[in-house]
């Protein structure tokens, strides 16, 4: 928002913001629901990377993490003059206070939780995650969850546990969560 203005609403307040941790099924999850309610979807890294030139590890590498986190700030911003959508979002985004806020004007916040070794799993095979390199192991994993859990918890209006279950029982949570709030 402007200095000296309200912050602005969304027109519509049915944009859902996906968070959680990384491997809990924020990409997958939004994608299948788009496709299921024909709404677009954005990814926040993808458009990022997109905005920026360049992949999520490059950024941190060589911009670092602070220009990153500035980055999915002025994104969710942005979002505020879109119509309803799915928004997957970083790993991070809802440890900023002013992400939270922008996210909560907007829409509803949905947090996908998912145990440590179910992530491991998830994520393994993948070199796009930076605050994991050379911690891909459950304990440090569920130690990152740890430091993180109390910024999801508080951001969110609905939570799914992805852990056990299918992409599209995992959407059919979210929709009977998001229509009882």
């Amino acid at each position: 928002a402007r200095s000296g203005s309200a912050p602005r609403r969304c027109s519509n307040m049915k944009t859902l913001f996906f968070i959680g941790f990384m491997g809990v099924g924020k990409t997958s999850v939004s994608a299948a629901l788009g496709r299921m309610l024909k709404l677009p979807v954005i990814e926040m890294d993808q458009q990022i990377a997109r905005n920026e030139g360049m992949t999520i590890p490059e950024i941190f590498a060589q911009k670092g993490e602070g220009h990153f986190r500035q980055c999915e700030t002025a994104l969710l911003e942005g979002l505020a003059a879109e119509s309803t959508c799915l928004v997957s979002c970083g790993g991070g985004v809802a440890m900023r206070q002013e992400n939270v806020a922008a996210m909560r004007r907007c829409g509803t916040v949905v947090l996908l939780t998912a145990r440590p070794e179910v992530i491991l799993d998830r994520v393994k095979d993948s070199d796009e995650r930076p605050l994991l390199q050379g911690k891909k192991n459950v304990a440090d994993i569920a130690a990152l969850m740890a430091q993180r859990r109390g910024a999801y918890e508080a951001a969110a209006d609905v939570t799914v546990d992805t852990s056990d279950l299918t992409i599209e029982e995992v959407c059919r949570a979210v929709l009977r969560q998001v229509n009882e709030t």
